[in-house]
């Protein structure tokens, strides 16, 4: 069965949502390499979440260059020996600079992800967790890390808005949309089995995961 399952899968999702949590399960499961990224490895986070306007661009391109580093190993030929799983996508850190940065900023941002954009290889699979913000704001204050103390229900409704409209418009890879709100995979295992279940089968352009006992439907 585990066969069956794309080779290279990713997980995307707002900040809080749980995709780390997710991947780490799946990897797990599907025995596979565990990729994710290392945002407390970036020395300007905990001041960016201090004061956002100031410290924006540098946290973006630190994280940029960062991602670009850890995803450009994958085009390594020997690496695709094992499954990899992944919690975030490229394009993630994109989402985040057209939130967080100046329109001048973003236009310098953009020109250089395109320019390492090009070396960077694409998942077979996206499985993108999406959840409203009570709910996420829910679960980042009950991780309760302290440079996250000052997110507030503005940015992740900002950020929700950004990556709604990036997933609705995406084509790049098949997609599996996950509406978590009422889904905890730590809590519950038989979630975590029956969204295997559908990973393991074949995967249309774009689809919207339900809960076992509802049927799955495309996105049109």
């Amino acid at each position: 069965m585990i066969n069956d399952f794309p080779r290279y899968l990713a997980v995307e999702g707002v900040i809080g949502v749980g995709k780390t949590s997710f991947a780490r399960l799946l990897a797990e499961r599907l025995e596979a390499t565990l990729l994710l990224e290392e945002p407390f490895d970036n020395p300007f986070l905990a001041d960016f979440y201090r004061d956002q306007k100031r410290h924006a661009f540098s946290t973006q391109v630190f994280f940029l260059l960062s991602r670009f580093q850890q995803l450009q190993r994958l085009a390594e030929p020997d690496i695709f020996v094992e499954r990899i799983i992944a919690d975030y996508i490229f394009e993630k850190d994109a989402l985040f600079a057209s939130v967080t940065l100046s329109e001048k900023e973003y236009a310098l941002y953009r020109k250089m992800a395109a320019i390492l954009r090009r070396d960077v290889p694409r998942p077979d699979l996206v499985i993108y967790l999406e959840a409203s913000t009570p709910v996420i704001m829910k679960r980042i204050r009950k991780r309760n890390l302290a440079m996250e103390k000052p997110i507030g229900d503005e940015y992740i409704d900002r950020l929700n808005e950004t990556y709604n409209s990036f997933f609705f418009h995406y084509t790049e890879v098949p997609l599996l949309v996950v509406k978590t709100d009422n889904i905890d995979f730590v809590a519950h295992p038989h979630q975590l089995d029956d969204i295997l279940a559908r990973i393991g089968r074949p995967q249309p352009q774009t689809m919207y995961y339900s809960p076992a006992g509802n049927s799955d439907q495309p996105i049109l």
